[in-house]
This record gives structure tokens, sequence and C-alpha cells, in this order.
């Protein structure tokens, strides 16, 4: 029998097995081994265990006795040969009521890929179940492929760690999102959808405010001239984030388009004086509502649905919801995502750095550099030593190989940007130069896992014919501003049944309760034992959870009798 194929070895008590010239259980006792191991292994709850090449199973059975109930056992088996061969020798070992078929706690699959790793956990066990990830091995099969075990089990923490991260944030700020998200209702009768915005084959530069933004845009005035400050002219197309507007302005550079996201009041600073330039923004329907206004262009509305809630459905299902893309928590990532669904041609990466230096955070005249410049005194430095020092920072290698400083929350953004787009082949990076040389652009940011090209390389692939994109301002649309008016009384009358409900006013039934907490589920999302679980929430008889409810419903009462009056 060959080295290819599975061999099992006698062993005073078991069995062991030869694969590959390796020998992965002990030939003297390899069921006490793994009980070993399983004696050894912390209980601790809300823990997903990772199993690396089960093998024959020894150990999981008492491994699954001895974690506690909400805690669950993934083994993952990389070689396809081996699972099928381990398969049949547990069915051996145990018989037809093998508890891997049967425990809801533990699975068994073949897995390579991270991605499909996590989508399978989440699919499996729900999101935010677990809160941590322990390897345990109980055979020597791991030894097969080391590196992959160990790149498995960090994504899988490292999504689990997202999952939570994306949950504190919508404890914080979901009650905002969807407040915004009614408010900009009113848009929609009078604004674009990003379905109605082409760029053709135009290549497309997505820029954001990282330090590197200085040299790629001197290095796009060399290579292009003139033509860089008319938009009519230029060969390629600018998607830029809302921080590197007054960036922009400075040098008299137009975007063709601009990213917004931020929910929140203080990015307005993003656009001070900017409020006649008229530039098309892509804004989010969770966005400040005010945002759609300050610029004075043409708005495109898109969704990126926070958390699955009934509304988005009901939204869908009217008509209502504007074109959707996966939330991505950084608007340079979702700006990359919208130069890949506007464009059919290249689409190159500048000033998204994910890193920065000791005297830059930004480029130049963006609003944190400008804060800098004005803060400087006799006492004071330009240098951001509270940035660059701060708990948490640590030292990175650009992509230039240069050092700079980055931290774990733009870390997390940089490893989600090379998930979301690495392998895309319309994709480049700019790279090349020396930081504070704006002679050589993007010398300080963070590799992205796509292609690196030199400035010259970059710009080359950007010269494309000029490509005429017009929207005039859209009339109120009449047809669409009465479907916006009947889903909001929709939705207001049925905040007002739940109100009765809760207070006592109206008749109410368990069934029709629960029905209603279902589909006014924007009330609750954000609570904390509810953020990021797909939806769980406490049953209708838990006094806390509705007493928390109640809170909730007047403010969207308001939002909604609000909006009315003003249509």
């Amino acid at each position: 029998m060959s080295d290819d194929t599975p061999r099992p070895l006698e062993a005073r008590r078991g069995l062991s097995v030869a694969y590959r010239g390796k020998t992965l259980l002990s030939v003297i006792d390899p069921m006490a081994q793994a009980e070993r191991v399983v004696c050894s292994v912390s209980k601790r709850s809300r823990t997903l265990y990772f199993c690396p090449s089960p093998l024959y199973g020894y150990g999981l059975e008492s491994l699954l006795n001895h974690i506690s109930d909400d805690s669950a056992i993934l083994c993952v088996e990389a070689d396809e040969q081996l699972l099928a061969w381990s398969m049949t020798a547990m069915e051996a070992l145990f018989g037809k009521r093998c508890f891997l078929q049967d425990n809801p706690r533990l699975r068994l699959i073949h897995a390579k890929d991270a991605a499909h790793l996590c989508a399978l956990v989440r699919e499996t066990w729900g999101s935010r179940t677990f809160r941590r990830v322990e390897t345990i091995r109980l055979t020597g099969g791991w030894q097969l492929f080391p590196a992959l075990y160990a790149s498995l089990a960090e994504t899988l923490q490292q999504d689990i760690a997202l999952d939570w991260g994306n949950a504190m944030t919508l404890v914080k700020l979901g009650r905002r999102y969807i407040r915004n998200a009614f408010r900009n209702l009113a848009l929609i009768p009078r604004s674009h959808t990003l379905g109605d915005l082409c760029f053709g084959k135009s290549p497309v530069l997505v820029l954001g405010a990282g330090p590197s933004l200085d040299g790629v845009l001197a290095g796009l005035h060399r290579s292009f001239g003139d033509a860089l400050y008319d938009p009519d002219a230029r060969p390629f197309k600018i998607i830029c984030v809302d921080t590197c507007l007054s960036s922009l302005k400075a040098r008299n550079i137009k975007p063709d388009l601009v990213a917004v996201l931020e929910s929140q009041h203080w990015n307005l600073r993003d656009f001070i004086g900017l409020g006649s330039w008229e530039v098309p923004i892509a804004m989010d329907l969770s966005a400040l509502p005010a945002t759609g206004e300050v610029l004075g262009g043409v708005v495109f509305l898109f969704a990126t649905p926070w958390t699955p809630l009934r509304t988005f459905e009901r939204l869908h299902d009217a008509g209502l919801l504007p074109e959707t893309f996966r939330p991505l928590g950084s608007v340079g990532l979702t700006a990359t995502a919208l130069g890949l669904r506007v464009t059919s041609g290249p689409v190159i990466i500048g000033g998204i750095d994910f890193s920065f230096t000791l005297d830059r955070y930004h480029a130049r005249s963006t609003p944190g550099h400008l804060e800098r410049l004005r803060r400087q005194t006799r006492f004071r430095d330009i240098l951001n030593g509270e940035a660059a020092f701060r708990r948490g920072v640590f030292a990175a290698q650009s992509k230039s190989g240069v050092a700079v400083r980055s931290d774990p929350a733009m870390k997390t953004y940089r490893d989600l940007f090379e998930r979301e787009f690495a392998g895309e082949p319309r994709m480049g990076d700019i790279a090349g130069g020396l930081p504070g040389n704006p002679a050589l652009p993007g010398s300080t940011g963070l590799p992205l896992g796509i292609t690196i090209l030199t400035p010259e390389a970059a710009f080359e692939r950007l010269k494309g014919v000029p490509y005429t994109v017009h929207h005039d301002p859209v009339p109120p649309n009449r047809a669409l501003q009465k479907t916006v008016a009947a889903f909001i009384r929709q939705e207001r009358a049925s905040l007002i049944t739940l109100k009765g409900m809760l207070t006592g006013t109206a008749p109410t039934s368990p069934e029709h309760l629960e029905t209603l907490l279902d589909e006014c589920d924007y009330l609750w999302a954000h609570f904390p034992e509810c953020a990021g679980t797909g939806g769980r929430r406490p049953r209708g008889t838990d006094i806390s959870f509705l007493k928390r409810v109640r809170t909730e419903i007047d403010p969207f009462i308001s939002i909604f009798e609000r909006a009315l009056t003003t249509q």
C-alpha cells in the first residue's frame, strides 16, 4: 500500500494510522493519549474548540462531555482522502450511532478556504454564539498541513472578534442608523439610485485620505497635466471618500463621485467651504440626512443593510430599497466597491493607507491635518505623538518597504479589504517612493492584498477615453412620494398598535404581540443581547425587554409624523 493511502497500524490499545510518510497517532496507546489531551483542556463557556484532523475520533466523545453546554467542537480535515477514510473508520469504531452525525455541538467537515469555514460556523451556530477559539490537537494529523490549520484557526478567531466588534458598533449606533434611514426616505423620490450610474469602461481612481494621497495627486499632475482638472477631458473617473474632498478642492481637482457613509454630525467638517461645488454624492441610506444637501450636487442613494431587519424586506417589496452593498464599515472599502460596481474598466487605488506617519495622519488640507496646523504653537509640535504612541499602535512595513504605524482597527479594515478584493484582476494599488517625497506617490500605505503597481504603471492604466456622465437633478416623483407616504403610514400604524398593546390600551394576544415585535425589529436590534445575533431576541414575556421596547416607540412615531408633514 502506498504512502498516498491511509494505512491502519496496530497499537497496544486502539489503532494508529500511517499516511504520507508520517505516523499520525501513537503506536502505543493512542486512546489514552487523546484522553490526556482532553483532561488538559480548559473548560470555558462559549468557546469553539477547533480540532484539526480527528482521524479515528479518539477523545471526541470525552471532549463533548468535558466542555460546557454553550461550547462546540469543529473538526476540520484538509485532506479529502483522509476525511473519507476517517468517516469510514469512525463508523466502524462507533457504529451507526456515530455521535458526529447526531450531536448539534460537533461538526466534522472538509475545509481549506477560511471564508467558507467562517460562513459555515455562522450558518451552523449563528453569530455571536462564541467568544473565542481554542485549538485542540487530539492527533498528529495536523502536522500534514500545520500552516493551513493555524491560518484557519486564526481566521476563525478574527471573524468571531469582528462579529463582536460589529455588535458593539450596532449597540452604539444602530438606533441612529435606522432613524437616519427613515428620515432619508424623503430623499428617494428626488434622488437617483446608484443603479442609474455607469462609467462604462472608463478607468476609475479610488482615493482615500491617507498620507500617501499627496504623492498620488502630485504624480497625477505630472502625468496628465491640465486634463486632470477638467472632469470632461480627464481620461479616467475619480471616486473619493468624503474626508479627502477638501484636499482635492485645494488642488482644484473635482471628483466625479464622493462616497458618504457617516451617520453622525462630526463629519460635516469634511464639507466646510464646499457648499457650492456641486459634486455628485453616493450616499448611504443610513448616512446623516444633512449630507444629501451640503454639496448641492446630484445624489445617488445606496444601502448597506447593517443587520438583518424586516424593514429592509418591506422597503424592497415596496420598491423603495436602493442598490445594496454588503456592509464593510469603512468608507474607503465602500468607495472601492462603488468603483467596481460602476465601471467595467480598471480600478486603481490611491491614498487608502490604513496607516500613518509620525507627522501625518491624513493628507494635506484634510480637516484633520488643518486642525493639527491650527493647534501648532511654540509649545505644541505638529508631530502627532498622541496618535503615534497611544496604546495599541504598532510599527508596520508599508507596501514600499518603509516603516509606518498602524493600529488594530486599521489593521482589521486592511484585512477585510484583502478578503473582499484580493484576486480582483481589474484592481491595482499605487506604490513606490519614500515618505515625505511627493514626487514618489503611494509610499506610506499598508499592502492591501491586490496587485501593487509602480506610479508609472498605475497612471498608464488610467489612460482611457474621456467618458461623459451627466445626470440632471431629479424632479419630485409624485408616484414615489405616494409610495413613501404609504410605507410611513403603515410603519406608524404598526408602532401605534404595538404601543397600545404594551400600555394596555389595545387588545392583545401573545401571537399578535410576537408578530409585531418581529415586524418592528428595528426597535430592539441594537439592544446588547440582540445586536449582531441575526434576529435573536427575548420572548414577548420578558418584561424588562418589553419596557425597553416601549421607550423606543415614541421617537420613531415622531419621525414618521414629521416625515408625513414634509411630504
